[in-house]
């Protein structure tokens, strides 16, 4: 018996709340550390590279998954994880203003602890999504399961952003610890019972995770799709700690609007990855490929002017969504290759795949936004603010230009131009 269209959509919501939780970590609490509390951005930048930095134990919770252990048990584990860093940071805001080591210390441990959680409950969650789901629908499932997770992050920061105003450290935990509390009660529900109505293929025999990571990096075609994953998720990235400090420095958005205007940009990555899912899958346009070029080049366009619009006083807002429309279409091609590649190895090991994927993803993030803030910095010594950021907006938009070229070299559907020898 493999999962129900019910039980994926079920499955779903667990996404759902791991983007509400993260979003508000990484967009809003970076946010009020530049503006309200005027930090640096590369500390926020750290930390969230801390986040990320600490995932690259995903291989080893999807290695785990493989063998047999019990994913609900991880996936429910992992989200507790991640509502209590989530709370640490929240509660780390004021300790910044009032005790600045104080709060640099709970948040490096707050934020640790998020990416453990992430690691943990979202590996397990592919793995059994990976392993339960019927060959047929894989690509779907990892399209809905995303656009879930997209609504999560756009609905919390749209919600967040209009209860956020006027803005006190009070009301941010308060609104903190509902939306903490509330993801990991509904990922209770959503994943109860389902791991037992499912047969899942049989767990590979027992081996040793180091065993496993140098099978799957002998593969060419996982291989090149790491680079790729890494490449592209370095520019989708670079943007996410500088966005909203752009939108409050140079157009004088306040902390909920500029909240907001990051809701209506994973309104746009929800809408980019829908007409993806409809035009691949229902009506069989374009290739997965064709869509991850387009997604790529379009970013690039936008990011461009985006770069512009503080000296052109174009309409941001517009802009954002925009760009989250390309990002969308992108990401939702990618992550159906990655989809499909999980089951390609003969060895069955789904998890440990995904898990390696999305380890190089992490780090990539990790890295690109702790890029993205140290050259805002270094730029905003050098140059007026709204030149600053476009400075680096633009750089984004040439690593975007470059993940285009490598997914046009390498998402071939002839698996021997990937698999030289073979």
């Amino acid at each position: 018996m493999t999962l129900s269209w019910a039980q994926i959509f079920r499955l779903g919501l667990v996404q759902a709340c791991l983007g509400a939780i993260v979003v508000l970590m990484t967009s809003t609490l970076n946010r009020l550390m530049v503006v309200e509390l005027s930090l640096p951005v590369v500390l926020p930048g750290f930390l969230v590279a801390l986040h990320y930095g600490v995932q690259i134990t995903r291989p080893n919770w999807g290695f785990l998954a493989d063998q047999g252990g019990n994913r609900t048990r991880w996936i429910i584990l992992g989200m507790v994880m991640l509502a209590l860093g989530g709370l640490s940071a929240a509660l780390a805001i004021p300790l910044l203003e009032s005790n600045l080591a104080l709060g640099l210390t709970v948040s490096v441990v707050a934020y640790a602890v998020i990416g453990l959680g992430v690691g943990a409950s979202g590996t397990s969650l592919l793995a059994l999504l990976a392993t339960a789901t019927a060959d047929s629908r894989r690509p779907a499932a990892a399209t809905i399961t995303w656009l879930m997770m997209i609504f999560g992050i756009a609905a919390t920061a749209i919600t967040a952003g209009a209860f956020l105003d006027p803005y006190s450290h009070g009301r941010l935990l308060v609104i903190v610890a509902i939306i903490c509390s509330g993801a990991v009660a509904l990922t209770v529900l959503a994943v109860w019972g389902i791991e037992r109505r499912v047969i899942t293929r049989p767990a590979p025999p027992p081996a040793r995770f180091r065993d496993g990571i140098r099978d799957i990096w002998a593969d060419t075609r996982a291989r090149h799709f790491t680079f790729f994953v890494f490449l592209s998720m370095t520019a989708y990235f670079m943007q996410e700690l500088i966005l909203e400090p752009y939108a409050g420095l140079v157009f004088g958005f306040t902390p909920g609007q500029s909240t907001s205007m990051s809701g209506a940009q994973n309104g746009g990555v929800f809408l980019g990855m829908v007409l993806v899912g409809v035009a691949a899958s229902g009506l069989r346009l374009g290739s997965l490929r064709f869509w991850v070029v387009t997604g790529c080049m379009g970013s690039a366009l936008v990011l461009m002017a985006i770069a512009s619009a503080g000296s052109m006083a174009l309409p941001l807002v517009p802009l954002v969504v925009a760009l989250g429309f390309f990002n969308g279409m992108f990401a939702v091609a990618a992550i159906g290759s990655m989809m499909q590649l999980a089951g390609e190895g003969q060895d069955r090991r789904e998890g440990t795949r995904v898990g390696l994927w999305g380890a190089s993803q992490a780090i990539a993030a990790g890295f690109g936004g702790l890029t993205g803030a140290a050259l805002v910095d270094l730029a905003r010594s050098l140059m007026p603010v709204a030149e600053a950021f476009g400075a680096v907006f633009s750089v984004q938009a040439a690593i975007f230009v470059a993940s285009a070229f490598l997914a046009a070299r390498i998402m071939v559907p002839r698996a021997p131009q990937l698999v030289p020898g073979e």
